[in-house]
């Protein structure tokens, strides 16, 4: 901002979550705005704010509000301007904050998506059935309340089926079933206890197309090869940035990306987009208003030097002047997790050595001796992770798998 004027204020509402990853985004973004002269006012849950000083401590103002009660941000932030404070952009960094922050630029007539939009595509069927109804590819799929309706769709449908919670993330509650003898089990992984989904599965390869809006239309920054374990659970254990794909795949995944979000309504902000390549050709997956998980943020900095992953979306939001730049990545990542045999951890050898590779641009160990390992259900029961970078996707993805199997681990099995 230039001498003598008055600095934009930026809106973050919800926070980050209390892991590494959440709080690596946040301080990340706060220091973009800052870099950018502008104040910023973070809200989130009491309790949250409290477990992630890191990230208030960078904040110019925070505020307790409880992101997931509809309508109490947007109403907190419409008493603040009556007081006297302004904000000029608002932002959600995380998945479940995405509708608050919606409603919330609504209701303050600033720039954002429109919380319709935005709550289509946290809602996996309605986002599914705009789509579907729109053209693009979509496996069938039922929103069931009980085994019975869910049952009764296997029965129209076409196996394997994928049983899943209707706004979740992380792979929290997602299995494959072959029939429904899987079903009660299947259900009984879900969170909570209301409506879920079961769809038809979809053969081929996965990725995820990573991009940001500018001037309300969406730019794809990079295609994200993903790597999973095995059904019948979906758990990501590498990611390869960019995907290797021949030019003419790539443009046609971007177009019909651009194609959905156009369609979902969607103009502001970062998005992530899943996929498949079938049989027949592009299947989208689910969309998110959001930057992936993952690391993904920090690997899209690194394969394109300089690019700011929220200094960007600010530019956007508050209007501001920005020199054209390619954004097309020079340069490449790759993600590997750690995925040991659950059991109690006796021992890890060779991971401060994996670690200090000079290629490493993030290495974390979630788990110790001592400490326990989970099956292998969701992202959370991961073991650790080491990102690279690399000249190459070739390179990156062999660096990432050998320094990820350099690391042992001595598990006793529970």
């Amino acid at each position: 901002m230039s001498a003598g004027t008055d600095p934009a204020t930026l809106l973050l509402v919800g926070g980050v979550r209390a892991v590494s990853l959440g709080l690596d985004m946040a301080e990340l973004a706060l220091d973009q705005a800052h870099e950018r002269g502008l104040r910023t006012h973070l809200t989130n849950q009491e309790a949250v704010l409290a477990a992630t000083e890191a990230v208030t401590g960078r904040a110019g103002a925070v505020s307790a509000v409880d992101f997931t009660v509809p309508g109490e941000t947007a109403a907190w932030a419409r008493r603040q301007v009556a007081d006297g404070t302004r904000f000029d952009a608002v932002l959600a960094l995380q998945e479940m904050a995405q509708v608050a922050a919606a409603d919330t630029a609504e209701a303050l007539a600033l720039p954002g998506n429109p919380p319709e939009a935005v709550h289509r595509v946290r809602t996996k069927d309605a986002c599914r059935e705009a789509l579907a109804a729109a053209g693009f590819r979509q496996p069938a799929v039922r929103l069931c309340a009980g085994t019975d309706e869910a049952a009764a769709f296997l029965a129209a449908s076409t196996g394997p089926w994928i049983v899943k919670p209707r706004d979740a993330m992380g792979s929290t509650g997602v299995s494959r079933i072959t029939g429904p003898d899987g079903l009660a089990d299947a259900v009984a992984l879900l969170p909570g206890t209301g409506p879920f989904l079961v769809e038809e599965f979809v053969e081929g390869a996965e990725y995820s197309v990573e991009g940001l809006f500018l001037d309300g239309a969406p730019v794809v920054l990079a295609v994200t090869e993903k790597e999973k374990v095995e059904p019948p659970f979906f758990v990501e254990v590498g990611h390869i940035l960019p995907a290797e794909l021949p030019d003419a795949r790539r443009t046609e995944i971007e177009r019909t990306v651009a194609a959905a979000l156009d369609v979902l309504g969607l103009r502001r902000g970062a998005f992530h987009v899943e996929l498949w390549l079938g049989p027949d050709g592009i299947v989208l997956g689910e969309v998110h208003n959001r930057y992936g998980g993952d690391w993904i943020h920090r690997m899209l900095g690194h394969v394109i030097p300089g690019f700011q992953v929220y200094g960007l979306i600010y530019d956007d939001l508050l209007g501001l002047p920005r020199e054209a730049a390619d954004l097309t990545p020079v340069r490449a990542a790759a993600a590997r997790y750690l995925t040991p045999p659950p059991g109690k951890v006796v021992a890890v050898d060779g991971w401060e050595e994996a670690a200090a590779h000079p290629d490493v641009l993030r290495a974390e160990l979630a788990v110790a001796p001592g400490g326990t390992v989970r099956p292998l259900r969701t992202s959370g029961d991961r073991a650790g992770v080491i990102v690279v970078g690399a000249d190459t996707p070739a390179q990156a993805r062999k660096l990432a798998r050998e320094l990820a199997d350099s690391v042992r681990f001595t598990v006793e099995s529970e």
